[in-house]
């Protein structure tokens, strides 16, 4: 079983750069995309909607921002769209397909590098998830969360981790919340599962020719139960093709 999950910076540009052209040789089974910025009406290409997979979307309310959406070849048996919380749901950041023993969900979570008020929204979106993500852990079915998480986890998750201490993405709080995440809550980052190495990024700035000298963050993740991680036998970031100011980061999991 193979899942991609993508931060698009706009579906639309992504389309634009080849991004589906090169989805048709991956073989995959669920690709996760995170900002798309589009209505649902404004995807009247048939791109848009790959041929072989059933293509699902949550957009948020305002135009041209955030918004999720999965591609998957399996039928599902279940499409939840959203978790109940208002202030999350209108900006498209969960979106969840259900079969008979996977679920598998397309998350963004805020950025709080605007202002203080996102900042302070991301810390209620964590609150929130926390308990949600230890009732997933719990259950005796395969959940993998993927998506652009907005926070690195570790020093070796950023090229220059000493000088973004005090910045959003690298906060101590953030940072404390995925501990819990990957420890007592019982969820997997299943990417570090498989590769333990430094300098493997999923995002650049576009300013200072950041991607050019892999000056990058690793915040896109995979993250999954326990016994989803044990499946993990492969992960690859893929960065010959340049389809959003992040990259694909392709699981391999044993069937």
């Amino acid at each position: 079983m193979r899942i991609i999950s993508l931060n698009a910076n706009g579906i639309r540009a992504a389309h634009r750069k080849g991004f589906f052209d090169w989805l048709k040789k991956q073989k995959a089974d669920f690709v996760c995309i995170q900002e798309t910025k589009a209505q649902h009406w404004q995807l009247a290409d048939r791109e848009f909607f790959p041929v072989g997979y059933h293509s699902y979307y949550h957009d948020a309310e305002k135009k041209g921002y955030s918004g999720v959406a999965i591609y998957s070849k399996h039928q599902p048996v279940r499409v939840v769209y959203g978790l109940g919380w208002e202030e999350f749901d209108r900006e498209g950041r969960w979106l969840q397909v259900d079969f008979e023993n996977l679920s598998v969900v397309s998350l963004y979570l805020p950025s709080g590098t605007s202002k203080e008020e996102r900042q302070q929204f991301k810390y209620r979106c964590m609150e929130r998830l926390h308990p949600h993500l230890e009732e997933l852990a719990g259950h005796d079915r395969d959940y993998v969360i993927c998506g652009d998480w907005n926070i690195a986890h570790k020093e070796i998750d950023l090229k220059n981790w000493k000088a973004n201490q005090k910045n959003s993405g690298f906060l101590p709080e953030e940072r404390a919340w995925l501990d819990e995440v990957f420890g007592p809550v019982g969820m997997v980052d299943a990417f570090r599962k498989v590769d333990p190495s430094p300098d493997r990024f999923t995002w650049w700035s576009q300013r200072g020719r950041a991607r050019e000298k892999n000056v990058g963050w690793r915040i896109d993740y995979q993250v999954v139960t326990a016994g989803l991680a044990e499946r993990a036998s492969a992960a690859e970031i893929y960065t010959d093709e340049n389809f959003s100011d992040h990259a694909p980061l392709i699981i391999d999991y044993e069937d």
